[in-house]
């Protein structure tokens, strides 16, 4: 199994797709990648040479941020937020959706499941 940024990519999947396991590279970056390091997009993980794996795993290193990086970048950017106490920090605060969508109906991913209203009779 390559070894990229931390995570074991899939060996038997085309360059392309296992690049992707890897959090904050998408399917854009991925091709960005195989294209900066001509690398035919069609070939397999298991098929790459270990100079080929380690050029990805610099150009990764050198150009992205990835992983832990990333999350904690990420969770630091809204603890930011909330430590501001702007709406969109509230909003995380309170775990309600926090770009402008309703909460009437639906929003139940951000909110969690429903709960009965105590005392109220048919």
């Amino acid at each position: 199994m390559a070894r990229i940024a931390g995570v074991n990519i899939p060996t038997q999947k085309r360059v392309i797709i296992s690049l992707q396991y890897i959090a904050g590279i998408g399917a854009h970056n991925a091709e960005t990648i195989c294209t900066a390091l001509k690398i035919d997009a069609a070939r397999r993980v298991n098929q790459l040479t270990d100079a080929e794996v380690l050029a990805i795993r610099e150009y990764i290193d050198a150009n992205f941020t990835v992983e832990g990086d990333l999350r904690r970048e990420v969770s630091m950017n809204i603890k930011r937020l909330m430590d501001l106490g702007c709406y969109r920090g509230l909003r995380h605060r309170k775990g309600l959706p926090v770009r402008g969508q309703r909460t009437h109906t639906n929003a139940r991913t951000r909110k969690g499941p429903a709960k009965a209203i105590a005392g109220k009779k048919k």
